[in-house]
């Protein structure tokens, strides 16, 4: 982030963060949800990065490494919960989904 000034990492990261809670808030489909979701997390990491490296202190990368884990989990278990809704429901649609009874 030498080369990079850490406020456009920053700027960056608050987009890539308001386009991922713009698209949890809008869309209605469970899988653009998911996808909204890990662009936040994505955009928290480069944050964490961008503030770490301005610093010169490698545990913003080594807590970058952690998040990126957790979010292939996230996407495992989030697809599998998908999957599952659609095979039950015929659709991934979250208000057609909202009426579930146990």
């Amino acid at each position: 982030m030498n080369s990079v000034n850490v406020n456009y990492a920053i700027i960056l990261a608050a987009v890539l963060f308001a386009t991922g809670l713009v698209g949890v808030m809008v869309r209605r489909n469970l899988v653009f949800i998911l996808m909204s979701l890990e662009i936040m997390l994505s955009a928290a990491a480069v944050a964490l990065v961008a503030v770490a490296s301005k610093w010169h202190q490698p545990d913003g990368q080594v807590v970058v490494i952690f998040i990126l884990v957790t979010a292939a989990a996230e996407v495992a278990v989030g697809l599998s919960l998908v999957l599952r809704i659609y095979h039950e429901w015929k659709s991934v649609d979250v208000d057609e989904v909202s009426t579930m009874e146990g």
